[in-house]
């Protein structure tokens, strides 16, 4: 399995950025797809979430409102929308696919990973 993502860069405080991951290597359309991010010096932290048909969708309560994740099972894509972004957003974001089973809120709930792409946020 692979997961690129792409859609990171630089952007105001108040702006938005759309992250998309595209995913090969295994019936995209049977599995649950997440978002989490790190900062230097901080954990990997869970950002958001979608099963496998798109039907279900999970946040961060501090992304909440702001930021809406969704998937084309037929391009095997999910994307991340970022909206009303601030400072604190900055963060290296990584897509990842999670397993059969897997809890959508911590990485552990995830067997496959993408090489991460920065978003940055100026004040």
């Amino acid at each position: 399995v692979q997961l690129q993502a792409s859609g990171g860069g630089l952007v105001q405080a108040g702006g938005s950025l759309r992250l998309s991951c595209v995913a090969s290597g295994r019936t995209f359309r049977s599995y649950g797809m997440g978002w989490f991010r790190q900062a230097p010096g901080k954990e990997r932290e869970f950002v958001a979430a979608i099963n496998f048909s798109g039907g279900s969708t999970y946040y961060a309560d501090s992304v909440k409102g702001r930021f809406t994740i969704s998937r084309d099972n037929a391009k095997g894509t999910v994307y991340l929308q970022m909206n009303s972004l601030k400072p604190e957003d900055t963060a290296v974001y990584y897509c990842a696919q999670r397993r059969a089973g897997g809890s959508y809120y911590y990485p552990g709930g995830y067997d496959y990973w993408g090489q991460g792409t920065q978003v940055t946020v100026s004040s």
